[in-house]
């Protein structure tokens, strides 16, 4: 008889993440089985074997499956639930596809996919230093910091090839499903057999496509959104991460990972290497490979020697002579759309739609309210009359004038897509437009109508963040940024930063190719440095502002960071668990931690329920995991290292 400690994907009981089994047959770690929980069947996977137990012990009831998953993905989620504190439950539930258990007809998983023709690639200096890098050095993660259209994507691909020419398999993750169409049609000018896994594609593909990978001798390619990591390959070679700055990285439900440190572990298994690229790192990651002395490997070349630069017009939104035509649509980007439609090409108009929630502004000066400990915007409470800091709990009241320049139009204002969308159509009666935000149905993504958008069928491409992130698209030739500054109304220690990466991103759809392209940026506050080096896509100079503001307040990367929510069906419950909990804290953790709040949430109703809030500041993480243990078992949430605080 043998004993094996088994792993349930669903919760027990707290606390406890394996249970003792014994079977008849010699398993291997990592096998899935099906297990008797109380009167319940579940899934579990086999993690280690043990002695004979003194109690009784039931027997494993069945076999899913005969092959085991590899070593490096075991100890990749028991990594999880260590580091993120979370029941490895959850991170099995994540791991393994859903119904694995059951029986499927054998079918191909893979995909139709896109092939778009394309010339042999030929590197410049820059790319090819940064393959030499890559592929010499020992394994590590390397930071591939290229401006827009430099040719980081044929770089992954000659890092790909010569990995899988090593016998290795690729994981290659995109920040969200709509950029997956895009670089398939990269990579499969290069590849056959291309496993795609995603979250839109079918249970009964999603369980082929692991079964596919799991039995996979050979090396293999995976491309796919963040849960692609936990592809279960054998033999990895490489983890590319496309736009790695991107806070789809990080998953908002538990567990609440971070795919580019999970691809670190993972890649320190499998003993691979791991590519973080981006034309505007993190500033957490960029000041993290400086400290540890990880390799900056930098493309400030662009790809194509004929690209033209685009000509860029910034235009001030508190001058009212440059909205006579429109309320939001400046004469300036008006000009360009009716020359750009009168030309048959494309344009692409982008609003931050996240930063469309009130604003309290100058609309003579551009000044905006902002709390003077945390330097993030504070957020207007219309039925208290009162600005407050959702970080400190900072308040005061709404001004009667500008304290900067002192006129009297102080305003509180904000739109999204759906207004612009129903502005253009008046203005553009004949044009093909189509709208991309998180409202859009599953036929009218940017993944799904991406040949309309490659092709110029859609003449004016309206969008929050998804129209970004790095789309190259061949008949662009003008992009309209509506209000550059909205992110920065955010209460959110990373709002410059996403702002600055929006929009030196958005710039970037354009001056890829021989064609004069244009920018037209409206904004409130064009002195700002989020906008004049997003303009200019510096990031070195907008990385040395933003880590001086960072070490001023004293948010990452010079602190590490817990966010806990309490959620109650009353307001007064909800305030009442939050002064218990921060009173308990206070006495209970280390001294160098800072508590901050309780303070209403953000998004303070949400679903019937009231949000209260607590973050908590350490210089080391290990205190904040302390203080985890502190947390109650019901009505909070718990997450360690928010990339944001809303």
């Amino acid at each position: 008889m043998h004993y094996y400690e088994v792993a349930p994907n669903q919760i027990v009981r707290p606390g406890s993440d394996v249970f003792t089994y014994s079977s008849n047959d010699k398993l291997s770690i990592g096998q899935i089985v099906i297990i008797e929980v109380g009167k319940k069947q579940m899934v579990g996977t086999v993690m280690r074997t043990v002695a004979k137990p003194k109690y009784v012990t039931k027997p494993i009831t069945s076999v899913v499956e005969d092959t085991p998953l590899p070593e490096p993905l075991l100890k990749l989620a028991t990594w999880l639930a260590s580091y993120y504190v979370t029941p490895l439950a959850l991170v099995l539930q994540m791991i393994l596809p859903r119904g694995i258990q059951k029986s499927r007809r054998s079918q191909t998983a893979n995909n139709a996919l896109p092939i778009r023709e394309r010339t042999n690639i030929v590197f410049n200096d820059e790319q090819q230093k940064a393959i030499d890098t890559i592929i010499d050095s020992e394994p590590g993660t390397f930071l591939l910091q290229g401006i827009t259209g430099s040719g980081k994507t044929e770089v992954y691909i000659e890092v790909a090839k010569q990995t899988i020419a090593r016998g290795k398999s690729v994981i290659v993750l995109v920040p969200e499903i709509a950029l997956t169409s895009q670089i398939v049609a990269e990579f499969s000018h290069h590849f056959k057999d291309i496993l795609l896994v995603h979250s839109t594609i079918s249970e009964a593909r999603r369980h082929t496509t692991w079964k596919e990978s799991l039995d996979s001798e050979g090396p293999r390619l995976v491309i796919g959104a963040r849960s692609a990591l936990f592809t279960p390959l054998r033999n990895v070679g490489a983890i590319i991460i496309d736009e790695s700055h991107e806070p789809s990285y990080k998953q908002e439900q538990a567990p609440r990972y971070s795919a580019l440190r999970a691809a670190s572990v993972l890649g320190r298994l499998h003993h691979a290497k791991v590519v973080l690229g981006s034309a505007t790192p993190s500033i957490t990651d960029r000041y993290l490979a400086e400290q540890s002395g990880r390799p900056i490997l930098v493309l400030n070349t662009i790809a194509r020697s004929n690209a033209v630069a685009p000509i860029i017009e910034l235009v001030d939104m508190t001058k009212q002579a440059n909205f006579n035509g429109h309320r939001f649509l400046s004469k300036q980007l008006l000009a360009r759309l009716d020359e750009t439609l009168a030309d048959g090409k494309q344009a692409l108009i982008f609003h931050n739609r996240r930063g469309s929630a009130s604003t309290t502004l100058c609309e003579n000066c551009g000044w905006t309210a902002q709390c003077p400990r945390c330097f993030v915007p504070l957020t207007l409470h219309s039925d208290q009359h009162a600005l407050r800091c959702h970080i400190c709990d900072f308040r005061q009241n709404v001004p009667t004038s500008c304290p900067k320049c002192h006129n009297v139009d102080i305003i509180h204002k904000g739109f999204g897509t759906k207004l612009i969308e129903a502005e253009l159509k008046k203005l553009y009666p004949k044009a093909v437009i189509g709208r991309f935000d998180a409202d859009n149905n599953s036929q009218d993504t940017v993944n799904a109508r991406y040949d309309e958008l490659y092709n110029g069928t859609i003449d004016i491409a309206i969008g929050t963040q998804v129209v970004a992130k790095g789309l190259d698209l061949p008949h662009l030739r003008t992009v309209g940024v509506i209000q550059a500054d909205s992110g920065l109304a955010l209460p959110d220690f990373s709002a410059s930063e996403r702002t600055f990466q929006l929009l030196a991103q958005v710039v970037g759809r354009v001056g890829r190719n021989e064609h004069t392209t244009r920018v037209v940026v409206q904004s409130y506050q064009p002195t700002h440095p989020s906008i004049t080096f997003g303009l200019a896509q510096d990031y070195e100079s907008f990385y040395a502002y933003a880590l001086k503001e960072r070490q001023k307040a004293n948010f990452p990367p010079f602190t590490h960071l817990l966010k806990l929510t309490c959620i109650y069906k009353s307001e007064s419950a909800a305030i009442r668990a939050s002064q218990v909990l921060a009173k308990d804290l206070k006495t209970s953790v280390n001294e160098s931690v800072s508590i901050l709040g309780p303070t209403p949430a953000f998004y303070e109703r949400q679903r019937d329920t009231y949000r209260w809030q607590l973050t908590l500041k350490s210089p080391r993480r290990e205190y904040l995991i302390d203080a985890s243990s502190h947390i109650p078992a019901t009505h909070w949430q718990s997450e360690l290292d928010p990339t944001s605080l809303l």
